[in-house]
């Protein structure tokens, strides 16, 4: 993965994501499968951004996804609580028959496609048949929080859809909510004291306001039924 040296995210303190680099941002919607499971994505409205921009990760912004300043307003508390270890020291590793999946389960966001058609943690010991295999694979490169990273079991090749540094607003019909801030391709996310995230392809970052794990999202916008009024 290439790391972008000039785009990066910056939490602020009790306040927005500052965006730096010219960062590309469009709407990124869960579509499902035939059982309405989730599945793939569809690209919506792309926004016209020059320069720098700031996000709202309070949930109270009239301007989603953009701030507004209501998080001065509401007095929003954006206290940083993840851990500041790497993916690889989270992760619990479960080896299937021909992959490896390693699962941080704190970085979940609730998108559900682990759980499509059949979920992926039963499927790891079937993972000698191609269809299985293929629809493991899938399953975990599209959960857009990097809470599951598989890999080949032998030659220990990592699966990853690799994708341009961008940022993609979540929305999620199925659920009738508004999901995570997308971060994708390899974007430096920094914390409001100066701390460095690790860099991977993909995370997402909370902007309901009410994750356990800030700055990333913990699926809570599916427990408050987060809408942010965009559409």
């Amino acid at each position: 993965m290439t790391v972008s040296m000039e785009m990066k995210v910056v939490v602020t303190k009790d306040g927005p994501y500052l965006v730096s680099g010219s960062v590309p941002l469009a709407i990124q919607v869960i579509s499902g499968n035939a059982t309405n499971e989730s599945w793939s994505w569809v690209e919506g409205k792309t926004f016209e951004l020059v320069g720098d921009y700031a996000l709202c990760r309070c949930g109270h912004s009239k301007k989603a996804p953009f701030c507004d300043g209501t998080h001065a307003e509401i007095k929003f508390d954006g206290t940083e609580t993840a851990l500041r270890k790497p993916f690889e020291e989270q992760a619990t590793e479960i080896a299937g028959e021909t992959t490896v999946l390693d699962d941080a389960k704190a970085f979940c966001a609730g998108a559900r496609y682990c759980d499509s058609v059949k979920d992926i943690w039963d499927s790891l010991a079937l993972t000698d048949s191609p269809e299985v295999r293929a629809r493991v694979i899938h399953q975990a490169t599209q959960c857009p929080s990097g809470r599951l990273v598989l890999r080949d079991k032998e030659t220990k090749q990592v699966f990853e859809l690799y994708v341009q540094p961008s940022i993609g607003v979540v929305e999620d019909p199925t659920a009738n909510c508004s999901g995570p801030l997308w971060v994708r391709g390899g974007i430096q996310v920094q914390s409001s004291d100066g701390f460095n995230y690790e860099v991977r392809n993909r995370v997402t970052l909370c902007r309901c306001g009410q994750s356990g794990n800030k700055p990333f999202c913990d699926g809570k916008h599916l427990e408050i039924e987060y809408k942010d009024g965009i559409h």
